[in-house]
């Protein structure tokens, strides 16, 4: 590593980690809301989100400069296109908390309608998959990254799952539509969530193994092979 790039792509992952750290702390406080019908809790949502958003900002500042003035190459551009990428999907993160706790406001302030136990199954899921995805970056784990993609398809039904359940819901109890749909948009949300933390695993592996796993089943070549 370069003496002129190392003091920058400190910064950045030193950020990279804080704002995954957040992205984190906000996605349960989005569900911890939902599940204790918790409008207080929902509303700090909105504010920590304003934290993500500047951290955003910041790297991508620290990018630009990166990219500018220090001309990073091989091991070191990847890991600055690495960071800019993942911080894109965690300040999505944000958003889809933000999202949920709007749902769980709405919620909260209607009559009482149980929550799923599946979507608290779905929540733990992508936690999980979002706290593995930020441990194998920090970690540079190839290995913990493909765990998290092979747990994709888990993700994918069990939100099929809860959005089929929920639109037969809809139709025997048409006066509570909106509580249906929003707990469909919170499944949604959620499964948003797991593609993110997907996507920052195959970051990962193309930051350690500089190979790029993308979109591989639907150009024909199975994740299991790459």
């Amino acid at each position: 590593m370069t003496r002129t790039v190392e003091p920058i792509l400190e910064g950045l992952l030193r950020q990279i980690l804080s704002m995954g750290s957040l992205a984190e702390a906000i996605l349960d406080k989005a569900l911890r809301s939902l599940d204790q019908r918790d409008s207080v809790l929902a509303s700090e949502v909105q504010r920590d989100d304003l934290a993500i958003d500047q951290l955003d900002v910041d790297i991508d500042t620290a990018v630009l400069k990166a990219l500018a003035l220090q001309a990073p190459v091989a091991e070191e551009l990847r890991q600055v296109i690495a960071i800019k990428t993942i911080a894109i999907y965690l300040e999505r993160v944000g958003d889809l908390a933000r999202n949920i706790a709007k749902s769980s406001t709405r919620l909260a302030a209607s009559s009482e309608l149980p929550v799923p136990a599946g979507i608290g199954q779905l929540g733990s899921t992508v936690q999980r998959q979002l706290r593995l995805a930020l441990d194998a970056f920090s970690n540079q784990d190839a290995d913990r990254a493909r765990q998290v993609l092979e747990a994709d398809d888990a993700v994918d039904d069990l939100q099929d799952e809860l959005v089929r359940a929920q639109i037969e819901e809809l139709q025997a109890d048409p006066e509570r539509a909106s509580q249906h749909i929003d707990l469909v948009l919170i499944a949604e949300h959620l499964e948003r969530v797991g593609d993110h933390a997907t996507n920052i695993a195959e970051d990962v592996i193309l930051v350690t193994k500089a190979k790029n796993v993308k979109h591989l089943e639907k150009l024909g070549t199975p994740r299991a092979r790459a």
